[in-house]
């Protein structure tokens, strides 16, 4: 049976984000889980905090409290979890975050859903209008960049997975239906299948889900 190291930004395990991610697989493996925030309380993360001009990461605790950090309070927590890993002897290792970690690297083969993402709308939108949502407002302008290395014409729009009710979910979703976008990402693993569902129903255009698109991709390099 092959062995799947996860590493999320929050706390391990991501027990929301698992069942998805494992349809996708397809395929019973054996998971080690990391998280960068792993060992620290609620007080401890709080002081991790962006503050001016940081890149903002949104995520949750294990009790699933929704917190916000700062990468580069994180930069060596998450390196740290990918050695450990690596120790363990995984086959591969599968960030848990849609975030960019250009330091993070592996020995093992490493699965990041930044650049899955950003190569999958390449694909499919060589021309058109791309819809990111994103779970802080903080991170609007810092994303705004990313998607606009992808997409010349991009729409964003903020959402919180963690924290956002049916009504928030359903009027994100009429925002972006108003600005016609070809394509919907929703920008962050914390979205779950019912929340795509929404998307889907009130937008009408394919709407990719992260922690699916990512389970599957992960089920063909273990098959």
């Amino acid at each position: 049976m092959r062995r799947i190291g996860t590493i999320t930004i929050g706390q391990s395990p991501r027990a929301d984000i698992l069942p998805e991610f494992e349809a996708g697989l397809g395929r019973p493996v054996e998971f080690l889980h990391r998280g960068a925030l792993d060992g620290l309380d609620l007080e401890q993360v709080r002081k991790l905090a962006p503050g001016r001009g940081d890149y903002v990461l949104v995520t949750r605790m294990r009790d699933g409290t929704e917190v916000t950090i700062a990468e580069r309070h994180i930069d060596e927590r998450m390196k740290a979890c990918a050695a450990e890993l690596e120790k363990e002897g995984v086959d591969l290792i599968v960030l848990f975050c849609t975030g960019e970690f250009p330091g993070l690297v592996s020995k093992k083969l490493m699965v990041k859903p930044d650049a899955l993402l950003e190569n999958v709308v390449r694909g499919l939108l060589p021309a058109g209008r791309l819809a990111a949502v994103v779970p802080s407002p903080k991170q609007l302008s810092i994303l705004d960049k990313r998607w606009g290395r992808v997409c010349p014409r991009v729409v964003l729009d903020s959402v919180s997975p963690y924290t956002g009710t049916p009504a928030d979910f359903e009027a994100a979703a009429e925002r972006i239906k108003a600005a016609s976008p070809d394509l919907v990402v929703l920008d962050c693993m914390g979205f779950n299948e019912t929340i795509r569902g929404i998307f889907t129903r009130i937008t009408g255009k394919p709407v990719i889900l992260p922690r699916s698109l990512l389970g599957r991709m992960v089920g063909e390099l273990t098959a």
